[in-house]
């Protein structure tokens, strides 16, 4: 009956890799592409120009493509961490959850850990429903960098996602205070708050300090999300206990 596939799950919330943000990122993303196209084929060896022509292409939805030219690069660069890690974002981008997870593996030393590929990991390993696996990388993250917003965030869907949802509340919560202006923290607590029933604070939250148009979207996103859910769940609730077979 794919049973599994009528709860809430990680395509309903907005997760993060842990990628630093770019300041001095293009607004206009489909340029970026057209940049580093021509520097990639100019030399596909080069590291830089292929990480950040995957990254363009991730950002234009070209998962596939940011995947294999990512593939390419890093067969040319085997040693490169930097690379290794944007593969491993890549794959995880893609759907190629047990495969992102062995690369980003291969990001990072035990010797000298990156919080944020822990985090990547943390995230891929919730995806694939490993979410006690999942909570011990979130933990390595925080001892590293305490109480970054990115890792609570993650860590929050990760509860979220096993139907914890207090103990979700309460750690986006923590995010949600150290990263008030961050969108994914504030959108992943209005729908955990929203998914407690507490719909008025949920849309206080998910337009708070943005211009009227931004807060009336962002409003119905999360609305859109919650009646999803409820759909679902009333689908449920319909096929009878037979259905789902007997445990003798």
């Amino acid at each position: 009956m794919g049973l599994a596939g009528c709860q809430l799950t990680a395509s309903d919330i907005t997760g993060s890799l842990g990628e630093k943000a770019e300041t001095s990122r293009s607004a206009d993303p489909r340029r970026d592409v057209e940049t580093y196209q021509e520097r990639y084929r100019a030399n596909p060896k080069d590291a830089d120009a292929a990480l950040q022509y995957g990254k363009a292409l991730r950002a234009t939805g070209q998962k596939s493509q940011a995947v294999a030219v990512m593939e390419q690069a890093t067969i040319a660069n085997p040693k490169n961490r930097a690379l290794l890690a944007g593969y491993g974002r890549a794959l995880a981008d893609n759907g190629n959850f047990q495969q992102a997870f062995d690369v980003l593996g291969q990001a990072h030393t035990p010797d000298a850990p990156d919080w944020r590929i822990l985090s990547a990991q943390g995230a891929v390993l919730d995806q694939l429903g490993r979410y006690e696996e999942a909570r011990q990388y979130y933990s390595s993250a925080l001892k590293i960098a305490p109480d970054e917003p990115v890792v609570l965030s993650n860590l929050g869907l990760s509860y979220v996602l096993s139907k914890d949802l207090p103990q979700a509340e309460e750690t986006l919560r923590r995010a949600y205070g150290h990263a008030s202006g961050d969108q994914r923290v504030r959108a992943n607590l209005a729908l955990v708050v929203g998914l407690r029933g507490n719909m008025a604070e949920a849309e206080k939250i998910a337009k708070a300090d943005l211009p009227p148009a931004e807060a009336a979207a962002n409003v119905t996103q999360l609305k859109m999300l919650l009646i999803r859910r409820a759909g679902a769940q009333a689908e449920i609730e319909k096929i009878p206990v037979a259905a789902a077979g007997r445990a003798d």
